[in-house]
């Protein structure tokens, strides 16, 4: 299409149609607050339904349909997502136009928002930033979540990826209507966009729905920013205490895997996790918080566009020193090899499995093939299911020997820290 790409996905197994339509640019302080604030503006009125109240009431007309955004950090990307779920007209009795007026809304959510002096509508903006203040502040209420985004800020310290989802709280306040609107503008310019229509469809009829609604305004074709992947080597371990009013210590580490889903290390380490951190089967799970019983709760998880891996666990202050130890001993068990073809076998049939659920969803089938726009690498479904299947014991030593750790992060209370 004209400056962006459409993906149509025909299938029968849903009762609705679902339509996602994704923005991406790449992370900057600059905009970062002003991106977190503009989905939740365009959801907010268009200029034919020119409030949040008007939208809901034409929503509820078309059979109950949901409109809602998101955003997310892929990498050193920022994404918005506005997903519209509409029901499947051959459900119903009368078969209006349901998904024509679908892409027609979500459209003009995008294209033709409600506007006042030719930029946003002031008392939108107000209130979207009153809330966009109370997501960002939510953060550090919220101790496991607040842990995490601590260690990412100290491990990627001028890196764009250090940046919050939702932006800095301190530049909320200086945004304007007409500041939001000159960023929108630069947005529907700038950003590598993408439209995926899921459902029972007929491919060339949505293709010319598709084409009737979304014309963008003179748009240079941005279907490939693509950022560095290079990432920094580790000279020193940094370790970082933080300390607040808290009964349970939060002790995170990070570590730079140096794979990115463009590698063919991939698969390899996904099973490295799933058997290390990832499951309830894994290593950090029964020898950190079963046997040793020195954590309430130990996971790790992937960041799969940026290299990186992830511990969380929530410990007694008091076992910080053994808990450090542990977790590098189950790291050294790794990369010596010591795990089970037992571990493997679970470990391949858990993401297996974890793989197809999500593509039962409309919502997790998106995910899953935006990986390919995110990346070089096309990934079809089958060739992950075969090349988790294909992981062998020295594939996993092999990505496990990579790992470097790079932060550790403890958030405690305000005693002194014991060994």
């Amino acid at each position: 299409m004209p400056g962006f790409r459409a993906h149509f996905i025909p299938t029968d197994k849903y009762k609705t149609n679902t339509l996602v339509l994704k923005m991406k640019a790449p992370l900057s302080k600059e905009a970062v607050t002003l991106r977190a604030l503009l989905p939740y503006v365009l959801q907010s009125g268009t200029k034919t339904h020119p409030s949040m109240k008007a939208i809901r009431t034409y929503l509820d007309e078309l059979y109950g349909a949901t409109l809602n955004v998101d955003l997310t950090k892929k990498g050193e990307y920022h994404i918005i997502t506005i997903r519209l779920d509409i029901a499947n007209e051959k459900f119903l009795k009368e078969q209006p136009s349901l998904l024509n007026k679908a892409v027609q809304l979500l459209s003009e959510v995008v294209l033709e928002p409600a506007l006042e002096n030719g930029a946003f509508v002031s008392r939108i903006v107000e209130q979207e930033k009153r809330a966009l203040k109370q997501r960002i502040q939510s953060v550090y209420d919220d101790k496991m979540r607040y842990a995490n985004l601590r260690l990412v800020e100290e491990m990627c310290k001028n890196e764009p990826y250090a940046l919050h989802t939702n932006g800095q709280l301190e530049d909320v306040d200086a945004i304007t209507p007409e500041s939001l609107f000159a960023y929108y503008e630069k947005t529907l310019q700038e950003d590598e966009i993408d439209l995926y229509i899921i459902g029972d469809i007929d491919e060339a009829s949505t293709l010319e729905i598709v084409k009737s609604h979304f014309q963008f305004p003179d748009r240079q074709d941005r279907t490939k920013v693509q950022l560095s992947t290079e990432q920094k080597t580790i000279a020193n371990v940094q370790e970082v205490v933080e300390r607040q009013d808290i009964k349970q210590g939060k002790l995170n580490m990070g570590y730079r895997t140096y794979i990115t889903y463009d590698d063919d290390d991939y698969y390899a380490l996904q099973v490295f996790n799933g058997i290390f951190g990832g499951f309830s089967h894994s290593k950090l799970f029964i020898n950190v918080r079963e046997k040793a019983s020195l954590a309430y709760y130990a996971a790790s998880r992937l960041e799969s566009h940026k290299g990186l891996l992830m511990v969380m666990s929530g410990i007694e202050p008091a076992n910080y020193e053994k808990a450090v130890q542990i977790i590098h001993d189950q790291m050294k068990a790794m990369k010596q090899g010591d795990f089970t073809d037992e571990e493997m076998t679970q470990t391949k049939a858990v993401i297996r499995n974890q793989l197809l659920e999500t593509l039962d969803t409309p919502r997790g089938l998106v995910e899953v093939l935006y990986h390919n726009v995110l990346s070089e690498r096309r990934r079809p479904i089958d060739e992950w299911l075969s090349g988790t299947d294909g992981v062998s014991r020295e594939d996993v030593i092999r990505v496990a020997s990579r790992i470097q750790l790079d932060t550790i992060y403890f958030l405690t209370g305000m005693e002194e820290v014991k060994s």
